[in-house]
């Protein structure tokens, strides 16, 4: 029997890749969009259902794909916010999610597989979230857990860390990093003693498809929360190794950048997802990503 699956931020870096994955597996792919040109970078294969803010659109969404699980990516993350951009972050990562979790129950789907951030976790904190997109990430689950109670929903959330791999839009290190060597100027960034713990998509949607399983397998009223973590190491050992992975030097200015306020020195140190480790080391991963990109400009 064809297992069907609805996807929430199915055109970002991770949910791209997760239902790819799926429709190779030969899952039946149903995703929540907005209308945006964003839509246009959806997999051929995945069934787009068009929101239009509502909750009864999604709850007419989730009707319609009816969904064996639920796969929650989609969120707006701003590192720093400033006061315009406190309704935005409520709204994507808060509100929709509410409205989410209702169609889930309305439609009888109580199996949830939900992404949080290790950055609900500042210092090893049992919750001490680094910013205000971390507490809405944490809002989101202290929400679902009306419904893990209350109506017996079923809960995967894997709490995240850096993920980093090929079609990477966002712009994050790596990016800066290319280009910083490709135009030959300076890079300035902060002091660099940060510990990173970076995980390569493919591991990233893996962890997706153990969490997938185990929500499927666990009883009513089961919520469980997971962490997706790579090799520990500081970003100044990240961008030696990226330089020794992909043949290229960036000249950077350590320093030339201050620390974010309540930077992350010494990511969250919580339980690793059982059944899951790491399969694509950092060396080899970021060799594979570069080597194609760079024999793309030559």
């Amino acid at each position: 029997m064809t297992r069907r699956a609805l996807v929430t931020g199915a055109t970002g870096f991770v949910g791209s890749h997760l239902v790819a994955r799926l429709a190779d597996r030969g899952w039946s792919v149903s995703a929540l969009v907005l209308p945006t040109p964003d839509v246009a970078r959806l997999d051929s294969r995945v069934r787009a259902l068009e929101l239009d803010g509502s909750t009864s659109r999604v709850i007419e969404c989730v009707a319609e794909s009816s969904p064996d699980v639920v796969f929650h990516l989609a969120s707006l993350f701003i590192a720093e916010h400033v006061s315009e951009q406190v309704s935005p972050l409520v709204e994507a990562n808060v509100l929709f999610g509410a409205q989410l979790l209702e169609g889930m129950h309305v439609n009888g789907c109580d199996a949830l597989v939900n992404t949080g951030t290790s950055w609900q976790h500042l210092g090893d904190a049992d919750y001490d979230p680094v910013c205000l997109y971390a507490a809405t990430k944490q809002a989101f689950e202290d929400i679902a857990a009306f419904f893990v109670n209350a109506h017996g929903l079923r809960m995967q959330t894997l709490r995240l860390f850096d993920t980093y791999g090929p079609d990477d839009p966002r712009p994050k290190l790596f990016g800066l990093l290319r280009t910083a060597a490709s135009e030959g100027r300076v890079l300035e960034m902060s002091p660099g003693e940060q510990q990173i713990a970076l995980v390569h998509i493919d591991d990233v949607v893996g962890a997706f498809e153990i969490a997938a399983e185990r929500t499927l397998s666990s009883a009513p009223g089961t919520s469980e929360a997971w962490a997706v973590s790579g090799e520990r190491m500081s970003l100044r050992e990240v961008v030696a190794r990226w330089e020794a992975a992909s043949g290229r030097s960036v000249d950077v200015r350590w320093g030339g950048r201050q620390y974010r306020v309540r930077e992350v020195m010494d990511p969250w140190h919580g339980r690793v997802l059982e059944g899951w480790s790491p399969a694509v080391g950092f060396d080899e991963g970021v060799a594979a990503m570069e080597s194609s990109l760079w024999a793309g400009d030559r």
